[in-house]
């Protein structure tokens, strides 16, 4: 049963990370909540969440850094022991570029004037915390002969903004990763996929400053219906896609939410007519 699947979600104490945890929650999944120490106020207000839904017997909250290839193999051994299995990995935790500065998010910042440790620091997060993640679990959804990874990437146009270095071009990475971790696992019964809001969310990593109309943003609740299916059994044979969560109608079949929202991940073009690639 569905209701049965674990999955880990990556910087799920807020933003779009709150959402698809309290979603998926919802859906009946039990949910890994990972996210850093400083985190944890964040944290105490998804787990009351949780709580108040009747949820948090179901929801596991475990702290570390993507970053640290020793605690992403501890919250996959964490989530096996506490609910015997791991099934699933939403690679959602990120730096934005506000985290280089104000100026940066809201106007871009010419490459050769981002600092080094900037650099390095979201590379290290929007990267290879993915790649660490993937790896980590990989050998045990391989072992069982099922299993989802779905990767939270950007549009196409922020990949190559002006002046959104090296966000855009991180986000990139990790799209192109994802078609080649999709076929690296072709015939294993693990799947990887590409999520995007659709545009800037409305979220924390928006600051006010950047954007004072937050009616203009993308509500983060949007990707909690593509999520849900995409870490279902629903999706067997859906691999290598990437989906638009602001264009995913929940009420409609899924063929049409492929054919609307969908299309195959890594600049591929439109994704064949409901047809599993």
């Amino acid at each position: 049963m569905d209701e049965s699947i674990v999955v880990i979600v990556t910087g799920a104490a807020g933003g779009l990370g709150r959402a698809m945890s309290l979603g998926l929650l919802a859906a009946g999944r039990r949910v890994v909540a990972f996210d850093i120490d400083r985190a944890r106020p964040a944290m105490d207000e998804l787990v009351g969440l949780a709580h108040g839904a009747g949820q948090s017997e179901r929801l596991f909250p475990v702290y570390g850094s993507v970053r640290s290839e020793d605690d992403c193999a501890r919250v996959v051994a964490a989530a096996i022991e506490r609910f015997g299995r791991v099934d699933a990995l939403v690679n959602n935790a990120g730096l934005g570029m506000g985290t280089i500065s104000l100026q940066a998010m809201i106007s871009g910042i010419p490459f050769y004037d981002v600092p080094a440790e900037n650099w390095r620091a979201l590379i290290d997060t929007n990267v290879n915390g993915p790649f660490l993640m993937a790896k980590a679990i990989t050998p045990h959804l391989r072992k069982q002969g099922w299993g989802r990874i779905v990767n939270v990437t950007t549009s196409y146009p922020t990949m190559i903004k002006d002046g959104f270095s090296p966000y855009g071009p991180a986000k990139a990475a990790l799209e192109a990763a994802s078609v080649i971790w999709s076929n690296d696992l072709k015939g294993t019964g693990v799947t990887v996929n590409v999520l995007i809001p659709g545009g800037a969310a409305d979220t924390p990593m928006v600051p006010y400053e950047a954007a004072r109309d937050r009616t203009k943003l993308v509500p983060p609740h949007v990707m909690v219906a593509p999520v849900t299916w995409l870490t279902s059994r629903a999706s067997d044979g859906f691999s290598g896609y990437r989906f638009i969560a602001r264009e995913w109608d929940p009420d409609a079949p899924v063929e049409q939410n492929v054919k609307k929202a969908g299309s195959l991940a890594g600049w591929r073009g439109a994704a064949p007519s409901g047809v599993p690639a």
